[in-house]
């Protein structure tokens, strides 16, 4: 494999820049010095915010943006082997690191780096875990999936030992990964357009659990089913967090506010750490939190400054992200695009005082939404009623034949109320025809349903 040498910067091209972790990666390097080119089908804030710090970016994907003076391609598990500019790299034998691997040789450059991976839950536990870290002093290096409003994006420049990101599992991305810690916030099916099932996705975060070293940390939810079969045989600490009391970290006296907010008392075994109050809705994001309050206390921070964290963290763009109201009617937008997700959203969205809930959901990938089609029917039946929009194709075709008819029938065969219309603009007129005053209307997929409530509001 290709190792970057930090210290002597280079021209490096991304394939695929505009994305959410590529841009924060073609960011680091241009802190560093590189020279970065890269390309995108189409221009965004992250691309014109990268072309603001030096980047020369290329909107299309074409063969003649490789040019002669590049020294490394980096391309993500969206790029297919027929891309134009991949296809033209691997012509010019250019090295090249997939995302990955890229991320991989930039954690070997702090002596803290930490790797928030799981399922569900990664870009809120990382962006909360990295404002403690912020409000500690730690002044950590922060990539993060997501639009953090309190570091201006989805990257933070620190000046520290501590560089703190994401783990994805999807095409086993978080194996080229070196971290000293670790959490794993839970183990679900999802990816089976890759893994092959349940018990290869566990296989795959033993693995990942693996790249501690001897003194590294793993922080794991003990709540996950076979839990075991992630911890076996590591020669690292371990640590435990719980929400049903068999944790090393755990949670009691849990009550809510008004707007779904928890505050709980943490317990670590038998002692009382303190009291918490958090700024995000939903049960799950106790647990969320139990990770983070095992993660500061390991690295030795107080809980008072843990608890200025979380007041300081509102959430991420796109997670239960209050929109606006219109004629009393008040629009949620939420990233859930699996059936664990979409059960604790529509959770914290039924504790909402509220006279009707509705759920726009968008389906996300043919393979998804045809190996889950039963639990995302159970699931968006929570809803009071459910509108389908089309699956979103993402990075597939539909060689399945699935559409968001199938699902609509499995929702209907459950007694629900549920439509499925093929537009956008079939849906906010219908939507603006049968919302009523006191309505919340929750706009809910990894696709871009988001735009539905934004038009609505005139976003």
């Amino acid at each position: 494999m290709y190792q970057v040498q930090f210290g002597s910067p280079i021209h490096v091209h991304f394939i695929g820049i505009g994305g959410i972790s590529m841009s924060s990666l073609a960011e680091i390097l241009l802190a560093r010095q590189f020279t970065v080119s890269g390309s995108d089908q189409k221009s965004s804030d992250l691309t014109r915010h990268l072309e603001a710090k030096g980047a020369r970016i290329a909107i299309g994907q074409r063969g003649e943006n490789i040019t002669e003076d590049i020294d490394l391609v980096v391309y993500t598990a969206a790029i297919h082997p027929d891309n134009p500019e991949f296809v033209c790299a691997r012509e010019k034998q250019i090295p090249m690191l997939t995302r990955a691997e890229l991320l991989g040789q930039i954690m070997k450059n702090y002596p803290v780096p930490i790797a928030v991976s799981g399922t569900h839950g990664k870009t809120t536990t990382t962006s909360m875990a990295s404002l403690v870290l912020m409000e500690a002093g730690m002044d950590p290096t922060v990539s993060v999936g997501g639009i953090l409003p309190q570091i201006g994006g989805n990257l933070r420049l620190g000046h520290s030992d501590t560089f703190i990101t994401e783990a994805c599992e999807y095409t086993n991305s978080f194996l080229s990964f070196f971290p000293k810690i670790s959490i794993v916030l839970n183990v679900d099916a999802d990816h089976l357009d890759f893994f092959k099932d349940i018990d290869d996705i566990r296989h795959s975060f033993h693995r990942f659990a693996k790249l501690l070293p001897e003194d590294g940390t793993l922080i794991i939810n003990a709540d996950t089913p076979q839990v075991e079969a992630v911890t076996y045989d590591l020669h690292c600490e371990i640590i435990t967090f719980s929400l049903k009391g068999n944790g090393d970290y755990t949670a009691k006296d849990i009550t809510f506010s008004e707007d779904g907010c928890a505050t709980f008392t943490c317990m670590r075994k038998d002692m009382e750490i303190g009291t918490f109050t958090l700024h995000v809705p939903g049960m799950h994001n106790v647990a969320n939190a139990l990770s983070v309050i095992a993660m500061s206390i390991r690295l030795g921070i107080d809980t008072e400054t843990i608890q200025r964290g979380f007041t300081a963290f509102g959430g991420t763009k796109r997670r239960f992200e209050h929109k606006g109201s219109l004629g009393g009617i008040t629009i949620i937008d939420d990233y859930a695009h699996h059936p664990t997700e979409i059960r604790a959203t529509l959770t914290t969205a039924n504790a909402c005082d509220k006279k009707t809930l509705w759920c726009v959901f968008q389906p996300h990938t043919y393979s998804r939404t045809y190996a889950l089609l039963d639990d995302f029917a159970d699931a968006l039946s929570m809803a009071d009623k459910i509108i389908l929009a089309p699956i979103y194709a993402a990075r597939e075709q539909n060689t399945i034949g699935i559409t968001s008819a199938d699902l609509q029938k499995k929702i209907q065969a459950l007694g629900k109320e549920c439509l499925y219309l093929e537009t956008f603009d079939e849906i906010e007129n219908y939507l603006l025809g049968h919302a009523e005053p006191g309505d919340i209307i929750l706009t809910m997929g990894a696709g871009d349903v988001v735009k539905i409530g934004e038009n609505l509001l005139g976003m």
